[in-house]
Parts: structure tokens; C-alpha cells; sequence
């Protein structure tokens, strides 16, 4: 089959080789890939700055959309010719890909084959973080930063559709225009505005009930500032920086929650009840059209450098695709 190998430089190059179609093992099914997602965790990786987990494939790629090729043994519901979307520890930018039957969910109805690649690691990554770390209650309200990245358009529509007031980041006109419209209440430009000022003064000085963010950096102060009596801070990266200062009597003074979290290096086990949780909750909005996958572009496998190059510039709005 077709692949993806890195070659070293800087910025790296992909390339693509001739690699052996893998066997499905026990509990796992292979996918003829239609497209994979592209994620910032594929630049670092690519970079050598993050690892894929023990035992993963090398290849770059975390999701994929595509067709059920072949079954392993213990592997149930999912036969060959399925259409299904899956989170992958690995392995996504080939044609074809294994992923665990625990992390695999079928192609929401009217969601186009290609474009449901775009679904996985942004809606796994939310509802994991929000929802279970931020434990998220009705009523409730949210904040996102990186509002127009593919886990912002996600947690917009997802949040807006579950009643909840959404406020967002970007760092364009464009971008928080495309934020307002996928259901943000406010989306705040950060490179004219103050994010904090802006949440308190919408919020009548209350603050925000969970912040979501791929920051860091001095965002992780002024995240905490914005927070309202009780409030969870949750980061998922650092993009500005992980070694910070902070004052941790507010944490203490109005029992504030930070965390932090990965989704890649998890059990599948404990992926499979994410996964449970997206078809129950998540997929019947998908279906009812209330939430759709937001496609910035389109790349062939073999432009999986020009692929990277776009997201690395970081003009991009919803998810980057590259097709096998």
C-alpha cells in the first residue's frame, strides 16, 4: 500500500513509500482508507516531538474515514463493506489503516464518506474533556480557545446545540465570523481584544464555567481569571509554553479544578466508553443535521506536505483532510 514516511529536515518532509497492508488482529478491523484528519499532534510527531504510543505505528495519522476490509478474530458488529470513521493511535495517512473496534463508529447519516475522517479525534477530544474531566452541567457556560481549529468547531456546535452559552477565540474577523455561525455567543478576537475582559463583562463578572484550551502559556493565568466560583480549567496542550507562573490563591480562594489530559495514550477500553458516549449523545445531532463537519481543505495523500504546510500556517478553519 500507499504511505506516508518522514524524512528529517525542517521543516520536515513527507513522502510517500510502499508499505506491507497490515493484518488485523484480535478485536480489530482494517480500513481501506477514503481520507485521514489532520492534527497539530501530527506536525509535533513529525517533528519528533511527540511519540507515538508503544506498539504504535510509526506512520503518521489519527483518524481516518473508510471501508471495513477485513475482521480479526473476537471482532463483532462490523462487517466487511461498512462505512465507518475510527481513532487511531497511528497509521492513518496510508491506504489502509487498523483501528480497534472499540474506537470505530459508523458514518452518521448525509455525512459524506471523506468528510466523516473529520469527526473523530475533534469530537472524542470534547466530549472527553468537557464532558467528563469539565463535567459540564445544564445550564452551564463555556469557553474555547482556538475557536476555528478542528476541536473548536467541534465543541461550538456540540455546546451550542446542547443549550449552552459558547464563547470562543480566534485571531481573525473571518475565523470569529465563521465562530458565530457554527453557534458561538461571542467570539472575541484576540489579537484586538482581551478575551478575559470581554467573558467577564458578558457574564455580568461571573466568569466562565469551563474553559477548554490548547494554549498555555500566559493564556493559563488569565484562563484561571476568568473562571467563575467553581469553575475547570482544562488544557489539552501548550502551545504558548508549558512552564508558567501562577498564582494559585484564586485557584484556592474560589475552589477552582485545573487538569490536563491526552487522549492518544488511553486504553482502548477506556476509549470504547468515549466512543459509546459520542454514539448516544453526539451522532443523533450529527443525523439531525445540527452539527456538521467543517472542512477548511482537501489534500491528495501525495500532498501531504503541502497538506502540512497549510495547517502549520494556521489559516485554516475546521479540519484538514487528506485523501487516500
Amino acid at each position: 500500500m500507499r504511505a506516508i514516511r518522514v524524512e528529517a529536515g525542517t521543516p520536515p518532509r513527507l513522502v510517500l513509500a510502499e508499505l506491507p497492508i497490515p493484518e488485523p488482529g484480535p478485536g480489530q478491523a482494517l480500513i481501506k482508507v477514503a481520507a485521514a484528519g489532520l492534527n497539530r499532534a501530527d506536525l509535533l510527531q513529525a517533528e519528533g516531538r511527540y511519540p507515538p504510543p508503544k506498539g504504535a505505528p510509526e506512520t503518521l495519522g489519527m483518524e481516518v474515514s473508510g471501508t471495513v476490509a477485513a475482521t480479526g478474530s473476537g471482532t463483532i458488529k462490523l462487517r466487511e463493506g461498512d462505512q465507518v470513521c475510527a481513532l487511531l493511535p497511528g497509521g492513518g495517512y496510508a491506504e489502509y489503516a487498523l483501528a480497534n473496534q472499540l474506537c470505530i463508529l459508523p458514518v452518521p447519516k448525509d455525512v459524506t464518506l471523506r468528510d466523516a475522517a473529520a469527526l473523530p479525534e475533534a469530537f472524542f477530544t470534547v466530549w472527553a474533556n468537557v464532558f467528563d474531566s469539565g463535567r459540564l452541567q445544564p445550564g452551564e457556560t463555556f469557553l474555547v480557545h482556538g475557536g476555528s481549529s478542528g476541536i473548536g468547531t467541534a465543541a461550538i456546535q456540540l455546546l451550542h446545540a446542547r443549550g449552552h452559552r459558547v464563547f470562543t477565540t480566534a485571531g481573525s474577523l473571518e475565523k470569529c465570523t465563521a465562530c458565530v455561525k457554527l453557534g458561538a455567543t461571542r467570539a472575541i478576537n484576540y489579537r484586538e481584544e482581551d478575551f478575559l475582559s470581554v467573558v467577564k463583562a458578558e457574564t455580568d463578572g461571573r466568569g466562565v464555567d469551563v474553559i477548554l484550551d490548547m494554549v498555555g502559556g500566559d493564556y493559563v493565568q488569565r484562563n484561571l481569571n476568568a473562571l467563575s466560583f467553581g469553575g475547570r480549567l482544562i488544557n489539552i496542550a501548550y502551545q504558548k509554553g508549558a512552564r508558567v507562573e501562577v498564582d494559585f490563591r484564586i485557584v484556592q480562594a474560589r475552589h477552582l479544578t485545573m487538569t490536563a489530559t491526552t487522549l492518544r495514550g488511553r486504553s482502548d477500553q477506556e476509549k470504547g466508553r468515549i466512543r459509546d458516549a459520542l454514539l448516544r449523545e453526539v451522532w443523533p445531532l450529527i443525523e439531525a443535521g445540527r452539527i456538521k463537519p467543517v472542512i477548511d481543505s482537501t489534500f491528495l495523500l501525495a500532498e501531504a506536505d503541502k497538506a502540512h504546510s497549510r495547517m502549520r500556517a494556521g489559516g485554516h478553519i475546521g479540519k484538514i483532510l487528506l485523501a487516500a
